[in-house]
């Protein structure tokens, strides 16, 4: 497959021809939330065919964007991961899919919603300065999905799979809820989780991933 080239000296035409093609970004996605083998990203990515997969882990390889790596213990095998070059690419990745939220159309019974796009929404909806000085630990479980967020000093790890030390509250969403971060978030404010451990860290976990402009807008019309 050729690779499209603009002919252009220009950043945007240059990152479109590295970052451009059908299914790129979406793997970087998968792989800014952790590094997956082959078939955890054809898991990731239902629809995509594998010679098209092989080919953008190619192309983003010899690019620099990503890199195989051998499993940490107790996995075995080669995984694939972003580079610290790629993982530069997580902000204009963050900036696209917020565009993009605001030009969605209604849910359709078969699409799918990510575990990937719910972590990076959290990272997109992340404010530093509510979680200034805080430190916690959540678990959220959400119907087939185990996602945790780790605030430490204000700063935010957020991931697949269970909570990397004991969570100081464990969030269970009920299955009615469709799994978007948004709605995730509307249930826990309207008390329709199930809460284990500190409860009150569950107004804290809506007040962190509350994004700056939204808080401010919130406070100028209560004011």
């Amino acid at each position: 497959m050729t690779r499209r080239e603009f002919g252009q000296h220009c950043g945007l035409a240059r990152a479109l021809e590295l970052v451009g093609e059908r299914w790129a970004m979406l793997i970087i996605r998968e792989l800014l939330v952790r590094p997956c083998r082959y078939t955890d990203l054809i898991e990731g990515l239902p629809g995509i065919p594998t010679n098209m997969l092989s080919t953008r882990l190619k192309e983003l390889e010899q690019a620099g964007i990503v890199e195989r790596r051998i499993a940490s213990a107790p996995q075995r095998g080669v995984v694939y991961a972003v580079t610290e070059h790629g993982r530069s690419l997580e902000p204009a990745l963050i900036a696209l899919a917020v565009w993009g939220n605001t030009r969605l159309n209604e849910q359709q019974p078969t699409d799918l919603v990510p575990p990937s796009s719910l972590v990076i929404s959290m990272r997109a909806r992340f404010n530093r300065e509510a979680a200034g000085g805080m430190s916690a630990v959540w678990e959220i479980r959400v119907p087939e999905t185990v996602l945790h967020a780790v605030v430490t000093d204000g700063q935010l790890t957020a991931g697949i799979g269970p909570a990397p030390s004991k969570p100081d509250l464990v969030v269970t969403v009920p299955g009615e809820v469709v799994p978007t971060f948004r709605n995730v978030l509307e249930a826990i404010a309207a008390g329709k989780v199930e809460l284990t451990g500190r409860r009150s860290l569950a107004g804290a976990f809506t007040r962190v991933f509350t994004p700056q402009q939204q808080a401010l807008s919130v406070s100028a019309r209560t004011v």
